[in-house]
Formats: structure tokens, sequence, C-alpha cells
């Protein structure tokens, strides 16, 4: 087992992190995952077979690039509408308990 700790930029709110917890435990051999806030970071917790790649190319496709990748309008529009999912699903949850 490995940690695989990612700096992202677009981490608003707790939208954006279901969303990106969400979309990460999807991936097959992932154990955990922890969004911080305030460091922008996402910490995966997962098999040693999966590479930091499997990750970065998940949270690019939400809007969440890494820290040192270009963030452009499109990836920043992304990560609203990931975010906007993310409180959706959170709303979805809570009435479904």
């Amino acid at each position: 087992m490995k940690t695989e700790k990612i700096i992202v930029a677009n981490l608003k709110c707790e939208g954006c992190e279901t969303t990106i917890k969400n979309k990460l435990l999807k991936i097959k051999g992932v154990h955990s995952v922890v969004v911080n806030q305030e460091e922008d970071s996402v910490e995966v917790k997962c098999i040693n077979l999966l590479e930091k790649k499997n990750f970065t190319t998940a949270l690019h496709e939400l809007g969440y690039p890494e820290a040192t990748e270009e963030n452009g309008l499109l990836l920043q529009l992304k990560s609203y509408a990931s975010c906007m999912l993310g409180r959706i699903n959170e709303k979805i949850e809570l009435i479904t308990r």
C-alpha cells in the first residue's frame, strides 16, 4: 500500500470534495481519499500498482489539475460544474438517509 499526495487547483468547497472522492474511489485499487481544502491537496491511499498519473488524469477531467499545470478557463468551468454536482449529490445523500 502506498500514499500519493497531489496539490490541485480550483478546490473550493465540500461539493468539490464530494465529487473528487466519488471519482477517485471508483478507481480499482483505491482504498481511501482525503481532501484537504486548506492545503488544496488530495491524498490517495492505494495499491502499489497504481501510479500518480491515474489520479492526476481523473482530477484533470473533473477540472482539478495539478497546481503545476496550466489552469485555463475550461478547467475552471469544469471545476464549477463538478462542484455543483458534488453539492447536489450531498443533498441527495441527506434526503435518502
